[in-house]
């Protein structure tokens, strides 16, 4: 939880009166043990709910013949990715028995038609179909300049409606799909929600961190810093206790959106959630924890990590679109002591790839780092417009839209400038994953790749134009950090300042030979009125 005080000091845009009034508050959880159980069905709130709508909404296709979890999901998930094509419900995954359990592919991956193209991601939201990147930035930015609102804990739910404990469980015989045939294991953890508690302060962390079958009750999982959930591991293991953990799998779509979020330091995202919806979420304690999960979830898995105890992990195919065949590490075992899900329960996963298809990765994690990165920027008062992590990237480059005119009046230059941007995103966690920021004007659409590899290719000098940085922590499961040359966790990061001089002075000397910016609108109209009627595509 967090208090009213930190929750502004997330938001310093945030209006004075507000920010002079909030003080410090106890949000601690109100346990509600005879509370009525009022679950909503709307579809950012509820999985369930969420794939019977893309079902009606025709983005889903129903899959009843036989599919093999070992890589036959995951080669149909990717596809589906790369056509853009419908998301792919396995309803008969070979192996399943008892409710454990159907897969769901692509929940994130983006749509066909382009004017819709992000609406999976905005029904995670509850908002229009036709949302893009800015929207979706928008709405889940809009968060922070309200109150935050505490989850309720309710007595049962959902994910309680069967119950594995003990000795019952066995994670080795349940359809876990391997996901890519260089993968070092069959991976149950790609789009849960990895709840964690830090031991002496009121922080409970939402993340996303893979986690693969270890053996019949144990799982290891990547824990990476600086990641808040290996911040919080530390604390532990100076405790020397292990970890009480749950993982929340089919979690409430609006609460997957925040976890991808990187959310400062003490945030817990719970709150946050509450903050987006206007209503508390809906928890409902662990068996064998004091952890308190989504109540609707499809599939909760919880007990503890270990603090002393690793096994391997990996490889995995990542984010980047690599599996790297010599890439695995000794990470912390998760110990699974109870498995509690909903009848004919459904496993939402995650296939990385290239973002010639992009998939969760790039459209979640890219996207909602953006948000942080453009509220970062905004708060420290640089005359930024927009922040988008480029998909084609594989989410590795951001594209930052500066505001031309405002730009002039800070009499400034390149390099000031770009080293004020790079020293503030390269040591935030928000610019954990970017290994290049674009700057760019306001001529250019930071959502469209083609726009911004033009400014990049036509108006950033390579060298003079450039500003690197090597004494900042890198993101090491970039290719070329953790296979290049040179050192494996710090720099790689660079400025690429794609304003001319003159740019800085808020002018623009040149008029853009295309379509839109080339001939007047008495041309364009005439020409637009002429190619609809000969038939035109």
């Amino acid at each position: 939880m967090f208090s009213r005080t930190c929750h502004t000091l997330l938001a310093r845009h945030v209006n004075k009166e507000l920010r002079a009034s909030a003080g410090p508050r106890n949000l601690a959880f109100r346990p509600m043990s005879s509370q009525s159980v009022s679950f909503s069905d709307a579809p950012h709130l509820d999985f369930r709910r969420f794939v019977d709508t893309l079902r009606q909404e025709g983005d889903l296709i129903d899959i009843n013949d036989e599919v093999d979890p070992k890589l036959e999901v995951a080669a149909f998930t990717r596809r589906a990715y790369e056509r853009r094509a419908k998301a792919p419900l396995f309803n008969n995954v070979k192996g399943a028995h008892d409710g454990l359990f159907r897969i769901l592919g692509a929940a994130g991956g983006l749509s066909k038609d382009p004017k819709t193209s992000h609406r999976r991601l905005a029904l995670h939201l509850g908002i229009p179909s036709n949302a893009g990147p800015k929207e979706i930035i928008d709405r889940m930015l809009s968060a922070k300049t309200k109150s935050p609102i505490p989850p309720v804990h309710v007595a049962d739910g959902p994910c309680k409606e069967i119950k594995i404990l003990g000795s019952n469980v066995d994670l080795t015989r349940l359809p876990v799909p391997l996901l890519n045939r260089a993968d070092g294991g069959n991976y149950i953890q790609t789009m849960g929600i990895n709840i964690v508690q830090h031991p002496s302060q009121p922080w409970t962390n939402w993340s996303i961190a893979r986690a693969m079958v270890h053996d019949k009750n144990r799982m290891s999982g990547l824990i990476m810093k600086p990641q808040h959930i290996a911040r919080i591991y530390e604390k532990w293991v100076e405790k020397g206790e292990d970890v009480p953990y749950a993982i929340a799998l089919g979690a409430p779509p609006i609460a997957v959106m925040a976890a991808s979020m990187p959310l400062p330091v003490g945030v817990t995202e719970a709150e946050y959630v509450g903050s987006l919806c206007g209503s508390p979420l809906e928890l409902v304690k662990c068996e064998t924890n004091d952890i308190y999960v989504p109540a609707n979830s499809e599939i909760i898995l919880e007990g503890t990590i270990s603090v002393r105890d690793r096994g391997p992990e990996g490889p995995f195919g990542e984010m980047h679109g690599y599996s790297f065949l010599d890439e695995n590490s000794q990470q912390p075992l998760y110990t699974v002591s109870a498995i509690t899900h909903r009848k004919d329960a459904i496993l939402p996963i995650c296939v990385p790839g290239r973002a010639t298809g992009p998939d969760e990765t790039h459209t979640m994690i890219g996207t909602l780092a953006s948000a942080e990165m453009r509220q970062l920027l905004q708060e420290n008062d640089f005359p930024v417009k927009e922040v988008f992590a480029l998909y084609e990237s594989q989410v590795i480059w951001a594209a930052i839209q500066i505001d031309r005119q405002a730009l002039a009046l800070l009499k400034t230059n390149a390099e000031q400038f770009c080293k004020r941007i790079g020293d503030l995103i390269f040591r935030n966690k928000c610019g954990m994953q970017i290994h290049r920021l674009l700057i760019v004007g306001d001529d250019i659409d930071p959502f469209k790749f083609e726009d911004v590899i033009w400014a990049y290719a036509t108006r950033c000098r390579p060298a003079m134009d450039e500003f690197h940085f090597e004494d900042v922590q890198a993101y090491p499961l970039v290719p070329y950090m953790s296979h290049g040359p040179g050192t494996k966790l710090t720099g790689g990061k660079v400025v690429s300042n794609c304003l001319l001089p003159e740019e800085y002075e808020g002018k623009q000397g040149w008029i853009t030979c295309d379509f839109d910016s080339g001939y007047p609108d008495t041309v364009k109209d005439k020409v637009c009125e002429l190619w609809d009627r000969t038939g035109q595509d």
